[in-house]
């Protein structure tokens, strides 16, 4: 396939349709040299099967979605999203990921204080970021779209993951920069360039926005050239901050996943040379 696609990931979700063994024959065959895994379908495989599958077939895990979740109130509800989250960074260091994509919870039941569901984050963040770092795994806290702050993610902005991962050492704890869900922000791009400073740039997602969005609304991301973003000047920007690592694309729609697998990714990775690099 012509282009450059030495940074390319495709992120398990893009191709769900795909087995992790079809993932696997499919990326090598277009030549695309990362995956982002997610837990659920690596665990049905075997963790040790899946990092055996992936290294076997000369490829790297670029990230592993998802942990976070920290906003619960109840301390057994609490109890066990630490526990699960020490469980998907032993998960990582498995695979041979340095990455923990982090999606950090909505609002608890009967909850409306978003300043004090964020505290509870950065509580849990101290507990996690010094296991992580024992680990050799990175927490990359990834904002969403302001669309998800009640049931999924309150931190909204680059600004405010920022303002969390800031807590922590960088080698430990940074932010994912994720086109589908920052590009409307005017201060995202100032937010790249501080992160990138800082070195917390953990991971690089593209996907696109387009509208009208899907009843749910969460498996609405656009097949990259098909939206509003321009993906090649974030990509120029994360460039500019000093990102050199991999960029990972990652979709959610029903639509792709109705697509033959193999021939999406082959289009992803097509689109990714004409509307990114």
């Amino acid at each position: 396939m012509a282009g450059d696609l030495s940074r390319l990931s495709i992120n398990q979700m893009t191709v769900r349709q795909l087995s992790l063994p079809e993932l696997t024959t499919a990326c090598v065959r277009w030549g695309v040299p990362g995956v982002g895994l997610w837990r659920a379908p690596v665990q049905e495989y075997g963790v040790a099967a899946a990092a055996r599958l992936v290294r076997d077939a000369g490829l790297r895990v670029t990230t592993l979605c998802r942990g976070g979740f920290l906003t619960a109130v109840d301390p057994g509800e609490r109890a066990a999203a630490l526990a699960d989250n020490r469980a998907a960074v032993d998960e990582c260091a498995a695979l041979g990921t340095g990455t923990l994509v982090l999606v950090s919870g909505g609002l608890p039941a009967g909850e409306r204080d978003l300043g004090a569901a964020r505290e509870r984050i950065a509580d849990a963040l101290a507990e996690l970021a010094p296991y992580a770092g024992e680990h050799g795994v990175r927490l990359a806290i990834e904002p969403l779209h302001p669309m998800f702050a009640s049931d999924r993610c309150v931190v909204s902005t680059l600004d405010q993951a920022l303002a969390l991962a800031e807590r922590f050492p960088a080698e430990q704890v940074g932010v994912v920069v994720d086109t589908y869900h920052i590009w409307w922000d005017d201060r995202a791009p100032d937010a790249v360039a501080r992160a990138g400073r800082q070195g917390r740039i953990h991971s690089f997602q593209l996907a696109d926005w387009v509208t009208p969005l899907p009843a749910g609304v969460l498996n609405g991301r656009g097949l990259i050239g098909d939206g509003a973003v321009d993906l090649r000047r974030w990509r120029e920007r994360v460039d500019a901050a000093g990102y050199t690592g991999p960029i990972e694309v990652e979709l959610f729609n029903d639509e792709l996943w109705r697509r033959d697998g193999v021939e999406l990714l082959a289009d992803v990775a097509r689109r990714y040379v004409r509307h990114a690099l």
